[in-house]
C-alpha cells in the first residue's frame, strides 16, 4: 500500500500542504506531485566536494569519484538528474564571489530556502556604517576602558570563513577612538582557510598596526597564541583540552612556550618538524622580566571577533558560565565579556555581543515538521551541528520531538583527522539505513564529513582513504532507498577535496623552492554537484534549464516538492519540475 501524505499543517506561518485542484485532478500533468510514494526521501551532504574542471597537477580525482561515482552510477542516461549548484559568495550571503563557502552558511541556505547577509557582511556593515559601536553590545565592554584591558581573542587571518584581519584591524581603530588605552590581541594561527604558512604575514601586520597604536599612547600588544586546531577553537564539545590549551594562555598567561615577540614566538615554533600554522602550539609573550603581558584579569574587557559560532562557542561557555565543569578554569576573572555575534540563539550564548545574527525564520525543517514529515538527522560530531542547529536556522534543539530525531555519533578526538580518515563513515551510514528501513520517517538527513576534515589536513592519501570511504557509505544509503522505494537527494555543502594543490590565477600549480607541488588546505570557489533519483522518484521528474545559476538555498524548495509541497513564495525557487509527456 502506498504510505499516505501527511495531513496540512493549522500553523498560520508555514505554508500547509498543496492541495491539487479539480482542474489539476484533470490536467495530464500535476506539477508538484513528484511522489510515487510518500515516505523515505533521503538527503546527503558530502561536506568539502565540489566539481573541479582541472587537467594539469596533481589533484584529488581518486576522491571526487570516491564521492560521486556511485551516484554516478545512477545517473547514466539520465544527465537531467544531475547538475551544478553554487555554494560560495553571494550565493550563501557572503560579501563577495571571492568569498570561500563553508560548512555554516551552506548548511544555512540549505535549510532556510532563502539567501541570508551571513556574520562577514553583517560585520561589515556594522563597521562601515559605525552601528557596531552604537550597540549595547559596544557600550557594555566599554565601561572597562578606563581602568581594564581590552582583550581581543580570535583567528588572525584573511580566509573569511571564521573571521578576517581587515575587520580585526578596523576594530582596533575603532576600539582606540572610543576609550580603550590598553589592549590585547590572543591570535590564532590559521592554515586551513589560508595558504599554511601565511601566519608570520599576518602576525608582522598586526604587529605594525599595534606600533602605529602605540605611537598614539596606546599600550597594544600581542599576549598569546596557538594553532586554531590546537588552541581554543574546537567545536560541539569534541576534544575540551583544546579549549583549556587557550584558557590557560589566554587567562591564566601559562603556556610551554615564552617569547618576547609573536613574530619570533611563530617562527620559531614553525620550525619545528611537521608543524603546521593550524596547529601550532600555545605560546605567551612575556616582557624582559619573564611576566605575561597580558593575561585576562578582574575588571577587563574580551570580545571574541570570529564572526562564525561553531569554533566560539565553547570558549563563550567558559568565558560565560558560572557553573562550568568542562574543566579546572582555576581563576575565573570577572570580566564583561561580548561576542562579535551572538553564537547561539537558544543558549542565549554569549548574552552580549557587538552584531546581531541573521534572523532566520521558517525553515524548512520546521516547515515539513509541522506538516507531519518524520525526520531523522544524524552525523559525527564534527558536523551534527550543522545538519541540526545551522540546518534548523541557528536554533537548538528540536521543533517537536515527537517527529524528530537526531543521532550524534562521537568523533575521534585527540589526533589528526588524516590518523583516521574513514572517520565515522560507516556508522553514520549504518544509522541512516535502519532509519530508512524502520519505517518510521519521511525524511532522513545526514552529513558524511570525511572529504572536508581530512581534506583540511593536505594530506591526499588520506584524502583518497576519507573518501572513498564516504563512497562506501553513500552506497550503503543508497542500497536502502533502493529496498524501501525511496527518493535520494545528495549534494554538498562547498568544495575543499576536488582540488588540494595551490594554483596561480591561469590554473597553474604552485611549487615550493624544491620543485614541489603546494598542498591546498581551504575550502575551494568550485560549484558542488546535485543528484536526484531512486526508484519513487516519478517518471518526467527533472532539473529545470531555466535555472542556471542555482544555489544550495534553491535546494530547499527542490526537496520539499519531492515531499509533495509547494515552498513558501519567498523561498528560492525549486530545480526541478516535470517534463511534458
Amino acid at each position: 500500500m502506498t504510505p499516505q501524505p501527511p495531513k496540512p499543517s493549522s500553523c498560520d506561518d508555514i505554508t500547509g500542504r498543496w492541495t491539487p485542484s479539480d482542474a489539476d485532478r484533470s490536467s495530464s500533468r500535476s506539477h508538484w506531485c513528484h511522489h510515487q510514494y510518500y515516505r523515505w526521501r533521503t538527503r546527503m551532504w558530502l561536506t568539502g566536494t565540489a566539481m573541479h574542471k582541472q587537467t594539469n597537477g596533481k589533484w584529488v580525482a581518486q576522491s571526487f569519484h570516491g564521492n560521486w561515482r556511485i551516484i554516478q552510477s545512477y545517473q547514466r542516461g539520465a544527465p537531467e538528474k544531475w547538475r551544478l549548484v553554487r555554494a560560495h559568495g553571494k550565493a550563501v550571503g557572503l560579501p563577495t564571489e571571492d568569498d570561500m563557502g563553508n560548512s555554516e552558511v551552506g548548511h544555512n541556505a540549505l535549510g532556510a530556502g532563502r539567501i541570508y547577509a551571513q556574520g562577514a557582511k553583517l560585520v561589515d556593515l556594522a563597521l562601515a556604517s559605525g552601528s557596531i559601536y552604537d550597540g549595547e553590545g559596544f557600550n557594555y565592554i566599554k565601561q572597562c576602558f578606563a581602568s581594564g584591558t581590552l582583550h581581543l581573542i580570535g583567528l588572525l587571518s584573511d580566509g573569511g570563513v571564521h573571521s578576517r584581519i581587515d575587520q580585526l584591524q578596523l576594530l582596533l581603530k575603532g576600539a582606540s577612538e572610543r576609550g580603550a588605552k590598553r589592549i590585547r590581541v590572543h591570535i590564532l594561527t590559521d592554515g586551513r582557510d589560508c595558504l599554511d604558512g601565511s601566519s608570520i604575514g599576518f602576525v608582522e601586520t598586526l604587529e605594525k598596526d599595534l606600533a602605529e597604536l602605540r605611537a598614539k599612547g596606546i599600550d597594544a600588544q600581542i599576549a598569546s597564541g596557538g594553532g586554531r586546531m590546537y588552541v581554543t577553537m574546537d567545536r560541539y564539545e569534541n576534544d575540551w583540552g583544546v579549549v583549556k590549551r587557550g584558557w590557560d594562555a589566554q587567562v591564566l598567561g601559562e603556556a610551554p612556550y615564552q617569547f618576547t615577540s609573536a613574530v619570533e614566538a611563530v617562527k620559531k615554533l614553525r620550525e619545528a618538524p611537521n608543524t603546521s600554522d593550524q596547529y601550532l602550539p600555545p605560546f605567551v609573550i612575556v616582557d624582559d622580566s619573564g611576566k605575561p603581558v597580558g593575561p585576562i584579569v578582574d575588571g577587563d574587557a574580551v570580545v571574541t571577533i570570529n564572526f562564525r559560532a561553531d569554533r566560539m562557542v565553547m570558549l563563550a561557555k567558559a568565558l560565560e558560565y558560572e557553573d562550568f565543569d568542562k574543566f579546572d578554569r582555576v581563576r575565573v576573572p570577572k570580566i564583561r565579556y561580548a561576542g562579535m555575534l551572538q553564537y547561539d540563539g537558544e543558549l542565549k550564548l554569549p548574552s552580549h555581543y557587538l552584531v546581531s545574527p541573521p534572523l532566520i525564520e521558517r525553515t524548512s525543517g520546521e516547515y515539513l515538521v509541522k506538516n507531519g514529515v518524520h525526520t531523522f538527522a544524524c552525523s559525527e560530531t564534527v558536523k551534527f551541528g550543522h545538519v541540526t542547529f545551522f540546518w534548523n536556522g541557528n536554533r537548538s534543539g528540536y521543533f517537536d520531538e515527537t517527529m524528530e530525531e537526531y543521532v550524534e555519533i562521537p568523533s575521534d578526538s585527540g589526533i589528526t583527522f588524516n590518523v583516521q580518515p574513514k572517520m565515522k563513515a560507516l556508522e553514520i551510514a549504518e544509522r541512516a539505513r535502519d532509519a530508512i528501513l524502520s519505517g518510521k520517517f519521511d525524511q532522513v538527513r545526514v552529513n558524511l564529513p570525511n572529504s572536508d576534515m581530512v581534506g583540511h589536513t593536505g594530506d591526499i592519501d588520506a584524502t583518497v582513504v576519507a573518501c572513498k570511504a564516504a563512497g562506501e557509505a553513500v552506497k550503503m544509503i543508497l542500497d536502502a532507498i533502493e529496498q524501501v522505494g525511496g527518493i535520494y537527494v545528495v549534494t554538498a555543502d562547498h568544495g575543499n577535496a576536488e582540488d588540494m594543490v595551490k594554483r596561480n590565477k591561469k590554473g597553474d600549480p604552485l611549487l615550493d623552492k624544491a620543485g614541489n607541488i603546494q598542498i591546498l588546505t581551504s575550502h575551494t570557489l568550485q560549484p558542488v554537484p546535485v543528484a536526484i533519483g531512486g526508484p519513487g522518484l516519478a517518471s518526467g521528474v527533472r532539473f529545470r534549464k531555466d535555472v542556471p545559476d542555482g544555489g544550495l538555498a534553491n535546494v530547499a524548495a527542490t526537496v520539499m516538492n519531492l515531499h509533495g509541497f509547494v515552498a513558501p513564495e519567498d523561498y528560492e525557487t525549486t530545480l526541478i519540475e516535470v517534463a511534458e509527456n
